[in-house]
C-alpha cells in the first residue's frame, strides 16, 4: 500500500484524499488544527505547525512520498527531506522559484514567459518614484505570503503610496510594484507533469473574483482560439521552466488585445480547478496523486460545460448549515462542504458545481443552489 504525506489538512488536502482513497492509498497529514477539513478522513494526523521541521521529518518517515496543499511552508524543511533522500513533489527547487513573487517573476522573465512589468521596492523613497515607470494606478505587493488579495494594495493616485506602504508592513516584508493591467478576462489553466515525464493540460477556465477572492469559474473559457492556444503553450512552458511535478496552476490575464500574461503560479491543486471533479474525466486531485506516484495520468478533457461557485464566509461564528435540501432541488448541482467548524469573513467554506449543456444553464444551477444555502 502506498503511503502519501500531505503538508496541510485543508479542503485541497481533503479532496486529494477523497479521490485517492478509491485506490486504498494511506494518508498522513500535518496540520496545526486538530479538526481541520482532512482530519476526519486521513489515516494519521500529525498536529504541528507548517514551519516545524522535525514534525515534517516525522511525516516523511511515515510515508513513501510527501506533497503539500499550499506553498507557504518551510522551504528549508523540504530541502532537508530531499537531502535525506525522501521523495518530495513538487520539489524544493520548484517551490524556491514560486514562494517569492519577485523571484517568480524573475524566473518567468528569464524563460521568456510574459508577465506584467514589475520592480522590487526597498524603501518608501523608491515607492514614491515608482510612478515615473508605472504611472497610476499601480499595484504594491508583498513578495511572500499573499493570497486571495491579501498582501496587495492598489495605488490609484499620487499620495496613496505612504498608506499602501504602511498597510503592507512598511518595509518589514519584501515588497514589489507591478504595472496595472487593463485585462479583459482573468483565466487559469492547470497543467500536470508526472515523475515519469508525462504532461497533461486541463481546459482553460474563466474566473470572476469578488473582493479579490475567486467567486465563480466557468469552463470552457470564452476566449479566442488564439488566446486559448497561447495559454496552453504558456502552461507547458511554465511546467518546464519551474521543473514542476504534480499539479501546477497558472493564473493568467487576457488583455483586450488578446495577449496572455502570467499573473502568478501555484504548485499544487487550485481553487479554480474545483470544477474538474465533476466537469472532467479526471479531477486535478486524482491527477496530482497519479503524477507524484508515477501512475499514468488520466484524461483531463472536459465532459461538458461546467460552472463552479465558491461559498465564501461573510460573517464570523460557528457553522450550522441550512438549506442543503433546497439547494439539491437543482438536479445538476453537487455540493462540497469543507467541514470547517467556524466561519469568518472571506474564508472558503465550500463550493457548488454543476455541469449542463451550456455554461448559462450550469451557472443558473449553481447560483440557484447558492441562494438557498446559509450557515
Amino acid at each position: 500500500m502506498k503511503r502519501i504525506g500531505i503538508i496541510g489538512g485543508g479542503q485541497l488536502g481533503k479532496m486529494m484524499i477523497l479521490d485517492a482513497k478509491r485506490l486504498d492509498y494511506y494518508f498522513v497529514i500535518l496540520d496545526p488544527t486538530k479538526n481541520c477539513p482532512a482530519h476526519s478522513i486521513a489515516d494519521e494526523h500529525i498536529v504541528a505547525g507548517f514551519e516545524d521541521i522535525e514534525a515534517i521529518k516525522l511525516l516523511a518517515s511515515k510515508t513513501d512520498v510527501v506533497t503539500y496543499e499550499f506553498e507557504h511552508i518551510s522551504l528549508k524543511a523540504l530541502q532537508e527531506l530531499e537531502e535525506m533522500k525522501y521523495h518530495v513533489y513538487p520539489t524544493s527547487k520548484t517551490l524556491s522559484h514560486i514562494q517569492n513573487k519577485y523571484d517568480q517573476n524573475n524566473w518567468l522573465s528569464k524563460h521568456h514567459i510574459p508577465v506584467a512589468d514589475y520592480e522590487k521596492i526597498n524603501s518608501l523613497e523608491e515607492l514614491l518614484k515608482a510612478h515615473e515607470r508605472f504611472g497610476y494606478p499601480m499595484i504594491l505587493k508583498t513578495c511572500t505570503g499573499g493570497y486571495d488579495g491579501k498582501g496587495n494594495a492598489v495605488i490609484s493616485q499620487a499620495g496613496d503610496e505612504e498608506k499602501a506602504y504602511e498597510a503592507l508592513g512598511a518595509g518589514k516584508i519584501p515588497l514589489m510594484v507591478e504595472e496595472w493591467i487593463l485585462f479583459e478576462k482573468e483565466v487559469s489553466i492547470l497543467a500536470c507533469r508526472s515523475i515519469n515525464g508525462e504532461i497533461q493540460v486541463f481546459p482553460v477556465a474563466e474566473n470572476v473574483h469578488k473582493n479579490s477572492i475567486l467567486d465563480e469559474t466557468t469552463v470552457p473559457a470564452n476566449i479566442s482560439e488564439a488566446s486559448n492556444q497561447e495559454a496552453f503553450l504558456v502552461a507547458k512552458a511554465c511546467v518546464e521552466a519551474f521543473d514542476a511535478y504534480g499539479m501546477l496552476c497558472i493564473e493568467l490575464f487576457v488583455t483586450k488585445e488578446g495577449r496572455i500574461l502570467v499573473n502568478e503560479l501555484a504548485p499544487r491543486p487550485h481553487n479554480s480547478g474545483h470544477y474538474t471533479i465533476e466537469g472532467c474525466y479526471t479531477s486535478q486531485y486524482e491527477q496530482h496523486i497519479r503524477a507524484i506516484l508515477g501512475v499514468p495520468l488520466g484524461n483531463p478533457g472536459l465532459i461538458r460545460p461546467t460552472a463552479m461557485k465558491n461559498i465564501i464566509g461573510d460573517k464570523s461564528g460557528k457553522v450550522e448549515w441550512k438549506g442543503l435540501e433546497e439547494a439539491y432541488q437543482f438536479p445538476n448541482v453537487k455540493l462540497h462542504i469543507y467541514g470547517k467548524e467556524t466561519v469568518s469573513k472571506g474564508r472558503k467554506m465550500g463550493h457548488i458545481t454543476a455541469t449542463a449543456d451550456t455554461i448559462e444553464e450550469a451557472l443558473a444551477q449553481v447560483r440557484g443552489a447558492y441562494d438557498k444555502l446559509s450557515y
